[in-house]
């Protein structure tokens, strides 16, 4: 099953600093939602597909993100307490050991129309190498924060198929990219 990658990115390539996102521009966050959220057939939904850690730094009140499948994954057959609060009440949220495995959990479900890995750095390595990765959204932040966490270098593979505006917010100038195989 084919897979995009979506991301927000300084121009260092950093994505987050202790496990938080170092910026706060709402109209990426915008963006964000509506691309994960976009279908085109109103009977299907997407799927986003996330490490345990990205889990955990959402916030309380969009766990599990809504009107998306989630997919967490976790190496522990057995999850930490605070994954297992992170995994949300009921429906739409499915646990997983890897992308692989994922991949292969949506592979046969219908009302899946598109899937998004979102993070976070060491998915990122993954996701972006596998075969199945074939579009990458990418918000350019034209600036440079304090990160320990990083976006891999984007392979040659992928060729930019479009750019916004800039857009600017709080001082803030960014773009939206988006790359293809």
């Amino acid at each position: 099953m084919s897979f995009s990658i979506i991301t927000a990115m300084d121009q260092k390539r950093g994505i987050g600093k202790n496990n938080t996102i170092p910026w706060h521009l709402s109209g990426e966050f915008k963006y964000f939602a509506e691309t994960t959220k976009r279908v085109v057939c109103s009977e299907k939904h997407n799927t986003v597909i996330m490490g345990s850690k990205t889990c955990e730094s959402l916030p309380e009140a969009y766990r599990p993100l809504p009107g998306r499948l989630n997919i967490i994954l976790n190496r522990e057959s057995d999850p930490s307490p605070s994954l297992r609060e992170g995994l949300g009440e009921g429906e739409g949220t499915v646990l997983c050991t890897s992308l692989d495995d994922a991949l292969a959990d949506l592979a046969g479900r219908d009302e899946i129309e598109n899937v998004f890995v979102i993070g976070g750095g060491q998915i990122y390595v993954v996701a972006i190498e596998h075969p199945e990765c074939n579009t990458l959204y990418v918000t350019e932040i034209h600036k440079t924060f304090d990160c320990d966490t990083f976006f891999p270098k984007i392979p040659n593979k992928f060729k930019e198929v479009s750019r916004s505006e800039i857009q600017e917010e709080k001082g803030i100038e960014y773009q939206f990219v988006k790359y293809e195989k």
